[in-house]
């Protein structure tokens, strides 16, 4: 049987069934295999694929909508991989050509490298910002943050949903929510009976990412950030808007070292809702 071409083999909604799929092309592009993202992705958005015939993903992307349920008002995407033995054929841009004509006319955002910059500009995104990864075991020093910060409790949810809405300018119910099972840590701060600031830990493969990082001010986020380092042995990984100089700065003298830029893109909207004044870093690069 003659193998069909790639312009012929559908593209299919993803499910939690294809978890192993997705980490197995993670790890075929030479990504960490990212399983526990991938389960959280797959089960808060949607994700869209094309199977390849001899076994395994062509290609992968998850998009993980924000807003009313029936009319998003944002959408993010991201984890787009194309197969090693696939790549440069085109199926990259029919996959995102296949998520634009789904979402017609919701704006949408995502973190692209500089590997995936040229195509989605080609698409009509458009370069907004940028944010700096930065990793590497905190090491406490120097003036400590004075904010206390404490570990959320159930009763904490419905505040930290109302100001992560008020911050993203957009509602993440279903994600907020799955953050208590999702990571190892939530931790708040809570001034005059009001939360002001809260962060996760989560962990992916020998690291805990931190995010998302919502806080009042530079040290409040400082604090969080902090707080977060003294629970784990682990070494830490944020992705910080590139804005928030004085964050990165105070990171990188505590010991987490830049590894790479990715750039903020946008469809359909200049620049994010929202105040990014106290949205100092993504839950992941793969949602906002």
């Amino acid at each position: 049987m003659p193998t069909p071409s790639l312009a012929a083999l559908p593209i299919r909604r993803l499910t939690l069934r294809d978890l192993t799929a997705c980490a197995d092309l993670s790890q075929d592009r030479g990504w960490p295999r990212e399983e526990h993202k991938w389960g959280f992705l797959l089960a808060a958005g949607k994700g869209y694929g094309i199977d390849d015939p001899e076994g395994g993903l062509v290609t992968a992307c998850v998009v993980t909508e924000y807003g009313p349920y029936d009319q998003p008002d944002l959408g993010a995407i991201g984890m787009v991989l194309v197969a090693e033995r696939h790549a440069r054929q085109g199926v990259g841009r029919r996959l995102m050509q296949h998520v634009l004509s789904l979402m017609g006319t919701t704006p949408l955002t995502l973190h692209a490298t500089p590997y995936g910059r040229p195509l989605y500009e080609e698409l009509g995104f458009k370069v907004i910002g940028r944010a700096e990864m930065l990793k590497g075991h905190f090491t406490p020093g120097g003036s400590a943050p004075t904010v206390p910060t404490r570990a959320a409790t159930a009763e904490d949810l419905a505040a930290i949903l109302q100001l992560d809405e008020e911050v993203l300018g957009t509602d993440r119910t279903h994600l907020v929510t799955r953050l208590p099972a999702f990571a190892d840590q939530l931790r708040v701060v809570e001034e005059s009976g009001r939360i002001t600031g809260y962060a996760a830990a989560w962990p992916n493969m020998e690291t805990h990412v931190v995010g998302p990082l919502v806080a009042r001010d530079t040290e409040t986020a400082q604090a969080l950030l902090a707080s977060l380092a003294t629970g784990t042995e682990r070494p830490l990984r944020t992705d910080i808007d590139v804005r928030h100089e004085e964050l990165r700065a105070w990171a990188k003298e505590h010991g987490l070292a830049p590894v790479a830029y990715n750039a903020v893109m946008t469809y359909g909207i200049s620049e994010l809702p929202g105040d990014w004044n106290r949205r100092f870093a993504p839950l992941t690069v793969a949602a906002v």
